[in-house]
């Protein structure tokens, strides 16, 4: 409890509120998954439309990795994890990785 001598006014001051920082989820390309996975997952998991899955898809292919999507962390590591559990069950080795988006 504090205490207040006369004349004297006591503040309290607050850290100021920041927006969360965003993250990437980068797909990188192998030799096994196919294409076809890809834009599905894609389409699914991070709600591209099938054209722009198709762009993203075909980047991460010529250029070896390529961002699936940027989210808040949470969110970004979430649907990296399904992507790598849907991956997983269809028998691919699909790698996807999250990483902060310094953009």
């Amino acid at each position: 409890m504090a205490t207040k001598k006369q004349g004297q006014v006591l503040t309290r001051t607050r850290a100021a509120t920041r927006e969360p920082g965003m993250w990437k989820v980068l797909l990188h390309n192998d030799d096994y998954t196919t294409q076809e996975f890809v834009v599905w997952l894609l389409q699914t998991v991070f709600r591209k439309p099938e054209a722009e899955a198709t762009v993203i898809m075909l980047a991460v292919h010529r250029a070896g990795v390529g961002v699936a999507g940027i989210y808040t962390k949470d969110v970004a590591e979430t649907r990296a994890e399904r992507g790598r559990q849907l991956a997983e069950r269809e028998g691919f080795p699909l790698l996807l990785t999250v990483e902060a988006d310094h953009a």
